[in-house]
């Protein structure tokens, strides 16, 4: 198996196999550098619970359509049943992205080393965008001062 490092660029899958992978369905191996991007990118909790949006789709659509009793109850069903799934999915969201990577051929903790990796960048980089502020701010002052 590849490490994450040295991947492909990620290839996107097209909508009908994105919404497979969203019910659970693996993707074919061009798109494996793309679960891993899915997973540990900056948007990656939305696109979970977009994912989630997805799989909670059929069971309102179906208790809309099939359960008899008026619309607004049909209605109020399914916003509890969507409430309920939400707090699930977000409750074991690390657990099923680590699922969602192992299915495409990494190693389980190879989403959260993705995430804690990006996220190290992101703070080298705040840091060096305040490191290079305080300069400039101390440069400010001293041009002030006359030195």
């Amino acid at each position: 198996m590849s490490s994450p490092v040295t991947d492909s660029s990620p290839v996107r899958p097209n909508p009908l196999r994105w919404v497979l992978y969203a019910l659970g369905a693996g993707l074919p191996a061009r798109h494996r550098s793309w679960v891993l991007h899915d997973v540990t990118t900056g948007t990656w909790v939305l696109r979970h619970a977009g994912r989630t949006m997805v799989q909670l789709a059929v069971p309102v659509l179906l208790i809309v359509a099939l359960v008899p009793g008026s619309l607004g109850l049909r209605l109020g069903m399914s916003l509890i049943g969507v409430i309920l799934g939400l707090a699930f999915s977000l409750a074991y969201m690390t657990e099923t992205v680590e699922n969602r990577v192992a299915k495409a051929g990494y190693p389980v903790g190879s989403a959260q080393a993705g995430r804690d990796r990006r996220s190290a960048e992101r703070e080298v980089l705040a840091a060096l965008r305040r490191r290079d502020a305080a300069a400039k701010r101390a440069a400010r002052y001293r041009a002030r001062q006359g030195r």
